[in-house]
């Protein structure tokens, strides 16, 4: 087998690679496989560093078999009869990509998306939400000093690695003590935990985080059936949430009246009730003045995210009363982080995360045959047609 490492081709440009050079030595050295690198000026690791490792460095990927990339792949970029792994965004109907899942039909392409690929339990094997979640975290303490002019950090994006943004966490000085609440279990949620368990933050109980007072910065992080509860009041469960999130209310609230800043790092479905509405944002004893949304659902659960923002321009302000966008700091307003490419502002570190999963969770079954079906599970297409999973695009792609 040989596997092609391909350009980013999508605009504003992916700095994000699949594996690191160091890592497509152990590909090379653990599978036999040959790995080749399609040549970019724009990528996190350099060509050289590629070839420094002893990887092949080429203008053209032509003759590999499997092309991994992490961004969807431009259509005029597509070569037919080849398998692709990539980030597609075309399983939930996304008109945005509608004429590129119609190319990759058209020219017999066998799609694997990364999203889709999970064990026998429906776990995702891969994924950047680890990093999503450090970064965001670290965006919410920074606009926090920024809010306050407590202190300044270095952006995320402006560090070599994880190292040196860690390191700017050593800056951080509250001028009074700061209470920060996380919604979800995820990974998103545990990289927004490194941060603040990093930057010294002290970790309560939701119960101690609503009825007690501290002298230090704490937060909580709270899972779905802390800031949700059955409509009919009868017990709830994790599961029945999952299953029936039209059967459930906020109960959100409550860390909203304590709590100074939030991180969003749920996972939202469209019947799943909102975390706080506009109407809960206008209430007198709202006390969140900063939220960092990492999860980014644009006019969905968190009221005050009308729009993602941007690596180089984080935070607007978001006005409860006339509902809309402010400057960052204005006078009455919530302060808003809703970057929606988090990961980006860290590719080295986020792709040498994401390869080592795809080696240990997902390479492996190449060449054994697929016997647990991950690869069969996560094929969007083959042949020309959409596998059987996914019949249910055929519509999508006809119309």
């Amino acid at each position: 087998m040989k596997l092609g490492i391909l350009r980013e081709g999508k605009f504003p440009p992916d700095k994000r690679v699949p594996f690191s050079p160091e890592q497509c030595k152990v590909l090379q050295q653990k599978f036999g496989v040959k790995v080749v690198v399609q040549r970019s000026p724009i990528r996190a690791f350099t060509d050289r560093e590629y070839e420094d490792a002893g990887i092949e460095v080429s203008d053209s990927v032509d003759d590999c078999n499997v092309l991994l990339g992490v961004k969807e792949v431009p259509v005029e970029a597509l070569i037919a009869s080849k398998t692709y792994m990539f980030f597609s965004h075309t399983f939930k109907k996304q008109p945005y990509n509608k004429k590129l899942l119609q190319a990759i039909l058209q020219k017999q392409i066998r799609l694997i998306d990364y999203e889709l690929l999970t064990n026998a339990q429906g776990t995702r094997l891969v994924a950047f939400g680890r990093y999503a979640g450090i970064v965001g975290a670290f965006n919410a303490l920074r606009g926090w000093g920024l809010l306050r002019q407590d202190y300044q950090l270095k952006p995320a994006h402006e560090c070599k690695d994880k190292a040196e943004m860690e390191a700017e966490l050593d800056l951080i000085s509250f001028s009074s003590p700061v209470k920060i609440v996380i919604t979800g279990t995820g990974r998103v949620a545990h990289g927004a935990r490194e941060v603040l368990d990093r930057a010294g933050i002290k970790r309560v109980t939701p119960k101690a985080f609503l009825t007690e007072s501290f002298s230090e910065a704490v937060y909580t992080d709270l899972s779905p059936l802390e800031y949700v509860r059955k409509i009919d009041g009868n017990a709830s469960s994790r599961g029945d949430f999952y299953q029936f999130p039209e059967h459930y209310e906020s109960d959100f609230l409550k860390y909203a009246q304590v709590a100074d800043l939030y991180i969003a790092c749920h996972y939202w479905a469209n019947k799943a009730p909102f975390i706080f509405s506009r109407a809960d944002a206008r209430l007198q004893n709202f006390n969140i003045k900063l939220v960092a949304d990492v999860s980014c659902d644009i006019d969905g659960p968190v009221a005050c995210t009308l729009r993602p923002s941007a690596i180089d321009a984080p935070f607007y302000g978001y006005d409860p009363m006339a509902e809309s966008e402010v400057p960052f700091g204005a006078e009455g307003s919530i302060g808003v982080m809703a970057v929606d490419n988090l990961p980006c502002e860290l590719p080295r570190d986020a792709s040498v995360d994401f390869g080592d999963a795809l080696i240990q969770n997902v390479m492996p079954h190449f060449f054994n045959g697929d016997v647990e079906g991950v690869l069969v599970r996560a094929t969007e297409t083959e042949n020309g047609k959409l596998t059987p999973q996914f019949a249910y695009l055929q519509d999508f792609v006809d119309g």
